[in-house]
């Protein structure tokens, strides 16, 4: 069972800094240190562009996980889409939006994933991994929208 979130963030940041603050993997390890994600294979420095993969090892729930990513669709400055390509997840897609008007810049962030364990993973999924995710993707955001969060 696919589930679903969102996540909305405004900032005064222009739409294009914000953008390549995004797809920053340099960016993307400073805002997850608690989890001590690393980048290890692929693109593991610098902005990661369209066709581009990651493999993250990073450590959650006590548990050493390894994923790559890769970006499947890339509309500067407007949005992109990562999806895993191998990893944890049975499927893992994120959608970065953004926009821009006299205010400021809005990301919007679309996550749908689905859990390997089937009954279990779905119970899983609802309870506790759509909550831990969505905190990670609005503790990332604050990262990258810094001092500008509005």
């Amino acid at each position: 069972m696919t589930v679903s979130f969102e996540c909305t963030t405004r900032t005064s940041l222009p739409m294009l800094e914000l953008f390549d603050r995004a797809r920053s993997i340099d960016a993307h390890k400073e805002s997850m240190a608690r989890s001590r994600e690393e980048a290890v294979g692929g693109v593991t420095s610098g902005l990661i562009s369209n066709g581009g993969e990651v493999t993250w090892r990073a450590w959650h729930f006590g548990v050493p996980l390894r994923m790559t990513s890769r970006i499947t669709e890339m509309d500067p400055p407007d949005y992109f889409v990562d999806e895993q390509v191998k990893g944890p997840f049975r499927r893992f897609r994120h959608v970065h939006e953004f926009s821009s008007d006299s205010e400021g810049t809005t990301m919007v962030d679309r996550i749908e994933f689905e859990a390997p364990l089937g009954v279990v993973g779905r119970l899983v999924e609802k309870l506790v991994l759509a909550r831990y995710l969505q905190n990670l993707i609005e503790t990332r955001n604050r990262h990258l929208a810094g001092d500008f969060v509005r």
